[in-house]
Parts: C-alpha cells; structure tokens; sequence
C-alpha cells in the first residue's frame, strides 16, 4: 500500500517518480559531503552553519563506517547501499568524502536506485505500513518491535566497546 499521495498514478509513473528521487537524494548526499570535504581541506574547517555541522556529521564514526565499506567492496557498495537500510547514507557520503569520481558515482548509482525504486513501489511501503500497524494496533506487535530495537541498541553498543578496547592505550569499561 503507496501513501495516498500517489492514488490514482500509474504504475510506471510511481516507479520513475521514486528512481528519480533515489538518485536525487544520492547525489545530494554526495555533494554536500563532497563540497564540505573539499572546503575543509582548501580552507579552514567550517565553524558555523550547515557547514560545520555537516563537517562535524562526516568526521563521526557513521561515515567512517561507510568509507570502510567502500574500500572493502569497492564501487559496487554504492548500488548495494540502496538494499539497505541505514547504510544508504553513509556510503554515499563516504563516497562524496574519499571524491570517488562523480560520473562513476553516478553511474553506480543506476542500479541500487532502480532496485529500490522497485522494492518501493512495490512491496516496500507495505512492508513499513504492516510494522507500523502492527506496533500501532497491537500491544505485542509493538513488544516485538521494542524489542528489536533494544537488541540492535545492545548490538551497536558491543560493538563500539569492542571497538574503543581495540584502541591502543584504550582502558575498557
């Protein structure tokens, strides 16, 4: 079930509206992790506005994560970030950060931004619907989905601790 906005679109008019809006996002993400990387390295770092916060957002251990998948996967983490949730937007501001060329980047893109312009006008929004009427509309549903959460909570703490240990000199908690 698509949002009521697109009642009555044709099939074919949701997906492209969806695949433009993928690639448009990516390069937007791109851009601006690419222009405020290249600011911060030509001048000095940005110490108000958008520009600080987003240098201070890229210099987090989010975007670090993505540039790690990007050198371990190489360009083909780019289309595969769209399949993902979460990772989508750090891989792409990896990318604009390590200025993976920008028509290559472009062109990665094409794939992960058709996929998922699939998956969402497909079965995806109804997939987010059913768990949010699910959490929603029934006390265990929303349980199930607490408690989900409180095990990727716990999941992504163990791993920064680990990570924090690894550190040399690091003291452990």
């Amino acid at each position: 079930m698509l949002p009521d906005v697109f009642d009555g679109w044709p099939f074919w008019l949701i997906f492209t509206f969806l695949f433009f809006g993928g690639m448009a996002r990516g390069q937007c993400i791109y851009w601006a992790a690419r222009i405020v990387t290249e600011r911060s390295l030509r001048r000095v770092r940005p110490r108000t506005g958008w520009g600080a916060r987003v240098a201070e957002w890229l210099d987090g251990a989010g975007v670090d994560a993505g540039a790690q998948t990007i050198r371990r996967w190489g360009i083909a983490a780019i289309p595969l970030c769209y399949l993902t949730v979460g990772l989508q937007t750090l891989v792409m501001a990896a990318a604009g950060v390590l200025r993976i060329n920008a028509g290559a980047f472009a062109l990665a893109q094409v794939p992960g931004a058709l996929a998922w312009a699939a998956i969402y006008s497909t079965i995806g929004w109804a997939v987010w619907e059913a768990a949010l009427i699910a959490a929603a509309g029934s006390p265990w549903g929303l349980v199930a989905l607490l408690g989900v959460a409180a095990l990727l909570a716990l999941l992504l703490w163990r791993r920064r601790r680990a990570r924090r240990c690894e550190q040399p000199g690091a003291i452990g908690d």
